[in-house]
């Protein structure tokens, strides 16, 4: 990629998009971000600012106008709310993208989409690209990213972009804003679901952005690789639950001990999305069918694609990760 290109980050002041961002500044790429709200951190850098939501198509237009290269970051994720918002979002909002991409030129896009996509509620132990997508989704989180990541398939597959799509499962790491914070505040409460055997990928934050950039350049190299999608994680999968517990004690708390089974777990998840339903109660449940599933199934993912074509290596090992979380959490030094 050449150093003259100007570079559009979606939702750029985010976890994942920062991190994006933050490498790009680096390596000298003049970079904007789109996202609903100024970032100071990101103006100090030198970083152009359009602020806009994802699903105003004219206010997307405006942020890809002399663009070269996108990376589209911006989700709603989560695990209840509104089939609307999540459409909104995640689906409406890629629409947005794809079309303003066309309309302004820009020739490359690299589209975050998440492993949720393929998941079935049964253990996935290895499997790669070549799985389908479920039949039916007990979460519209991943139901939406499934019917935007086909978009992005579709628009390349027909010529009208050439793009990525990276799977990167469960991001963590200093600045995270999502999965570490609902485990640290759930810390007293949680209770692990099935026998605590299951294995699961993650991926450290600076592995996620690296996958990313590498994703962009070797498009720029290799247009063929356009329409492909690649899992992306630490490449080693680990029990569930020890990463749990390892995010807690890097967060000062103890470990989970008390236990459910997945039947139970079930049962409990479909009662409490019944009554919240029923009582149109926007909190999120103590439980669904879905994360029931997601916490006591194995799935981990082969990124042997990731690596032949994209040369992605997780240069940070999950150890490495999470001593480097802990000095975050700990206020010792900001990364």
């Amino acid at each position: 990629m050449q150093k003259s290109q100007k570079i559009l980050v979606t939702g750029g002041g985010g976890f994942l998009g920062g991190a994006v961002v933050a490498r790009l500044v680096a390596r000298g790429d003049r970079v904007r971000s789109f996202s609903r709200r100024f970032y100071p951190e990101l103006a100090s850098v030198g970083v152009e600012q359009i602020q806009g939501d994802i699903s105003d198509p004219c206010a997307v237009e405006t942020a890809c106008k002399d663009i070269d290269l996108v990376f589209h970051t911006v989700a709603k994720p989560g695990i209840w709310g509104n089939y609307s918002e999540y459409f909104k979002t995640n689906v409406s909002g890629t629409q947005n993208v794809l079309a303003a991409c066309q309309r302004c030129g820009i020739s490359r896009l690299i589209y975050t989409s998440s492993p949720s996509v393929v998941f079935n509620g049964k253990n996935m132990e290895g499997v790669d690209e070549s799985v389908p997508y479920p039949e039916k989704f007990h979460a519209h989180y991943p139901k939406t990213k499934a019917i935007a990541e086909m978009r992005v398939v579709s628009a390349a597959k027909e010529g009208r972009i050439k793009a990525v799509i990276l799977r990167p499962h469960l991001i963590w790491g200093p600045k995270d804003n999502h999965l570490v914070p609902r485990i640290l505040a759930k810390a007293n409460r949680l209770v692990r679901v099935g026998d605590g055997k299951n294995l699961a990928d993650t991926v450290y934050i600076a592995n996620a952005a690296d996958a990313h950039i590498l994703a962009a350049d070797k498009l720029a190299e290799n247009p063929e690789l356009s329409g492909k999608i690649y899992f992306i994680s630490q490449g080693v999968p680990i029990p569930l639950w020890e990463m749990i517990d390892a995010i807690l004690k890097a967060g000062g708390c103890p470990p989970v001990k008390r236990s459910v089974s997945e039947k139970t777990a079930r049962r409990i998840g479909t009662i409490c999305e019944f009554i919240y339903q029923k009582l149109h109660i926007s909190a999120e449940p103590p439980m669904t069918r879905f994360l029931a599933e997601e916490l006591a199934t194995s799935h981990w993912f082969d990124i042997q694609a990731a690596r032949n074509d994209l040369g992605y290596v997780p240069r940070v090992s999950t150890e490495e990760g999470l001593r480097r979380l802990e000095t975050w959490l700990r206020g010792i030094e900001k990364f």
